[in-house]
């Protein structure tokens, strides 16, 4: 097989380590195995042992077919778009420290989603409150319910300012949270509205 001049796939076919490699590729029983690429190395499993050689100047591709040779990349997964009202079911806010402004205060929520994301999630802040009723947040939640028809939990790492009475926010899924149909998700996105009775949430989701 041919490759384009100066591609990094003509370097690989013209290295010692991909001759070795066809070799072993050719003298294999047919289906026996598939190298796989992982980053910058390629490894190939049940040739009578393993190996490993360095192929730094590979592209990461898809996949392509080098007479029995696999090159496998990491392209991410499509994203897909959610929406989800966002109601509050109960709120307490506790005061850990105002010996000077702004007040320091913790807040626990608990959220029911409908729509795309549908589920509950307990919430935990921590707030920055003025005088002036505005305010600064951190947030972390554990979401339990359904996200694109597919059930599992995750958990949302939220930043949120307050100005007259009203949320804004940006959330993000913290990496390595999700569970049984939800593993491996990340996303982003946020929500806006009344703070303390509810809001309309986004988030832009894949899978790794």
């Amino acid at each position: 097989m041919d490759f384009p001049e100066n591609s990094s796939l003509r370097r690989l076919s013209k290295s010692p380590s991909y001759a070795r490699l066809s070799r072993k590729v050719a003298g294999s029983e047919s289906g026996r195995s598939l190298p796989l690429n992982t980053g910058t190395a390629l490894r190939w499993l049940d040739f009578g042992g393993s190996g490993e050689h360095q192929c730094n100047n590979i592209s990461p591709v898809r996949r392509i077919s080098l007479h029995g040779l696999v090159v496998a990349g990491s392209a991410p997964s499509t994203r897909k778009h959610a929406e989800a009202k966002i109601t509050v079911q109960s709120s307490d806010a506790t005061t850990y420290d105002q010996t000077a402004g702004p007040v320091l205060m913790e807040i626990h929520l608990n959220e029911t989603f409908t729509g795309d994301i549908d589920g509950e999630s307990p919430v935990r802040a921590l707030q920055v409150r003025r005088d002036d009723q505005s305010a600064i947040l951190v947030s972390m939640q554990r979401f339990h319910g359904r996200l694109g028809g597919r059930q599992g939990s995750f958990v949302l790492q939220g930043h949120e300012t307050v100005e007259k009475g009203k949320i804004r926010a940006t959330w993000v899924v913290v990496a390595g949270s999700g569970t049984d149909d939800l593993t491996g998700l990340r996303g982003e996105g946020g929500f806006e509205g009344d703070f303390g009775k509810g809001s309309v949430g986004t988030l832009d989701y894949w899978f790794e």
